[in-house]
């Protein structure tokens, strides 16, 4: 009974002392707490709450703002929307190891993806730059070219094709040849036989282009010295690539001994063939678009995220398709 009741004595006394420490340290906790400066207090929260955006950006979803009309039709300049980081698997770091996804882009989707254009200065100035645009509620951008400009770091574009096919653009309309196929497909057409219908813009009229293509040639008698650098034809300035299209295309006619001629036009006429590793980007309105016509098939390695929906304005709210 003696050693029961000890028991019973020491086991209260054990409890007393465990909650009065427990006690004690919400206590100096309280007062900690009640001791910090207001504006303190907000740093630290608002620093906790950029990390954790940072965070969820880098890994999970990425809040986007269209900045330019290339997807006019689709997606406007000024919305904001959601893009999804795991399907396609998010980098470790920006610009470093890229992790395993779900899957690959698919012909159709829209995606995000690192400029080409875009020289980086390191997975640390750009989680400092992505750091210091989050805290001052996107009112400063550090990352700035030499004329004070933000650079543009990240592209969205719709895939178009993806890898094993060839593309081919004529006057502006696309045309695919799918692997194993013998004949082409217009992009149109090719809606109608997919049922995946997306809107395409077009700022060139068809009745444009014969006064495109004299100003193309008209470049090239330029180049070879057969008139001088006159004043160019009236034309419509958006469709530039058909405009080089019959510039090289005179060109090559005229020397067929240069190779950087010949394969331009040779670009034009046969299409670009699209490697595995790599998908065919274009934005929805045509004609106000700088995209893979420029700069290439886009690695997916660079490829970041898939567009999701646009939740601001909210007049626009919805999924991207």
């Amino acid at each position: 009974m003696d050693a029961k009741t000890d028991f019973l004595a020491s086991l209260e006394s054990f409890t007393e002392r465990a909650l009065t420490r427990r006690k004690k340290r919400r206590l100096a906790q309280k007062m900690k707490q009640q001791a910090k400066h207001w504006i303190r207090d907000w740093a630290e929260a608002i620093l906790w709450a950029v990390c954790m955006v940072l965070l969820i950006n880098q890994y999970l979803f990425q809040m986007y703002r269209i900045p330019s009309g290339s997807m006019s039709g689709t997606l406007e300049i000024g919305d904001m929307i959601f893009v999804d980081k795991l399907v396609y698997g998010p980098e470790l770091l920006p610009g470093v190891a890229k992790m395993p996804g779900v899957r690959q882009a698919k012909r159709g989707e829209i995606v995000v993806f690192e400029n080409p254009a875009y020289l980086s200065k390191g997975p640390v100035f750009t989680i400092l730059q992505q750091f210091v645009y989050m805290a001052t509620l996107t009112l400063v951008d550090i990352d700035k070219d030499e004329l004070g400009q933000p650079r543009v770091h990240y592209l969205i574009k719709r895939a178009v094709a993806v890898g094993g096919d060839t593309v081919r653009v004529a006057d502006g309309e696309v045309s695919f040849l799918f692997r194993g196929a013998s004949d082409w497909v217009g992009e149109r057409e090719y809606q109608k036989l997919s049922g995946f219908a997306y809107p395409l813009r077009r700022m060139v009229k068809p009745e444009d282009y014969p006064s495109i293509h004299a100003t193309g040639r008209q470049a090239a008698e330029v180049d070879m010295r057969l008139i001088g650098d006159t004043k160019p034809s009236a034309y419509n300035p958006y469709d530039d690539q058909a405009l080089l299209a019959s510039r090289f295309a005179e060109l090559a006619s005229a020397y067929p001994h240069d190779a950087r001629f010949v394969a331009e036009d040779r670009k034009v006429r046969s299409g670009w063939y699209i490697p595995e590793d790599r998908i065919f980007t274009m934005g929805d309105n045509r004609d106000n678009s700088k995209d893979a016509r420029w700069f290439g098939a886009v690695s997916l390695d660079k490829v970041l995220g898939h567009a999701l929906f646009i939740y601001w304005p909210l007049g626009r709210l919805g999924g991207i398709r």
